[in-house]
């Protein structure tokens, strides 16, 4: 056998010590990168008032750490109101859309009567958006302005993972769902006891798209809702931090307060830790659900 013959491919070579220092440093750079700000992010909201006088701003590693700015948000109740919106969105949207978007997917999966023109009629009105005025008048037409149901409804099906679910739903073996049909099954009962227990992953991948999606939602709160009340997580996040307002005294109840800065840094703390706390669980399913929801076999 020639030596050209016996050489294993190149992607299966042992990398050589100077591109391994420098894929090191590439990538230690690119996690310097994104440790540092939510260090900031984190410290600043744990830094006492004293810390962030003597940093000019905001702090990398907090000398007198106080829970304080936390304790003010929580304190007159605004942030807890938001939160509990925020859940209650997040919690009813991702249930309602993942029953849309599995229903829908399932019944274009299968073969019906004028099935590529109801398809492509799908497709076409999920793909091009009717734009805001169109969408603030039908809201306004159905009686939801100020209510948190024109937060969910109108993000209740998503081009992206439709497509997705029905790819993963057409791979599904066909000789499983004509047994299933020849046992007596309904198409609810081959979609419930067959198809979905097949595609756990991917249903877990749709869903934590759907759940991050209404959890960092902010723009629907701003054109449908009047009540301040009523204002999710995100709508507080965005006023006090990127319009660079502070809360006030009378809003949170608790007096004096501390700095902004430590106000609008716990305020993002509090919006990225629920959501984060969630990807964990659904990691091994992230890839998995994605890849075999995308390529069709």
């Amino acid at each position: 056998m020639s030596i050209a013959a016996s050489r294993r491919p190149i992607w299966k070579e042992r990398p050589s010590p100077f591109y391994q220092s420098v894929k090191t440093l590439v990538l230690g750079g690119f996690a310097v990168a994104i440790i540092v700000p939510i260090m900031v992010v984190i410290s600043t909201s744990l830094a006492s008032d004293q810390d962030i006088i003597d940093a000019g701003g905001y702090v990398l590693w907090p000398s007198h750490p106080t829970v304080k700015a936390y304790e003010t948000l929580f304190s007159g109740g605004l942030m807890a109101r938001a939160i509990g919106v925020s859940v209650f969105v997040t919690l009813v949207g991702t249930a309602i859309a993942l029953a849309t978007t599995i229903a829908l997917a399932y019944a274009t999966s299968r073969p019906v009567l004028f099935g590529r023109p109801v398809l492509l009629m799908v497709l076409f009105t999920l793909l091009f958006a009717p734009g805001i005025i169109p969408m603030f008048l039908v809201v306004k037409q159905l009686g939801l302005i100020d209510s948190l149901w024109s937060l969910i409804l109108p993000g209740a099906l998503g081009a992206f993972n439709f497509i997705v679910l029905r790819t993963f739903f057409m791979n599904v073996p066909a000789e499983l769902l004509e047994s299933a049909r020849i046992d007596g099954a309904s198409d609810f009962t081959i979609l419930r006891r067959v198809v979905m227990p097949l595609s756990k992953a991917v249903i877990a991948v749709v869903g934590l798209f759907y759940a991050v999606g209404f959890w960092n939602a902010f723009f629907n709160a701003l054109l449908y809702l009047n009540d301040t009340s009523k204002w999710p997580v995100q709508v507080i996040l965005r006023t006090y931090v990127l319009q660079g307002k502070s809360l006030s005294a009378d809003q949170l109840g608790v007096e004096p307060l501390p700095q902004p800065q430590s106000l609008q840094m716990a305020v993002v703390v509090v919006a990225l830790v629920p959501i984060a706390l969630v990807y964990p669980f659904l990691q091994r399913h992230f890839t998995k659900g994605v890849i075999t929801g995308a390529v069709k076999g």
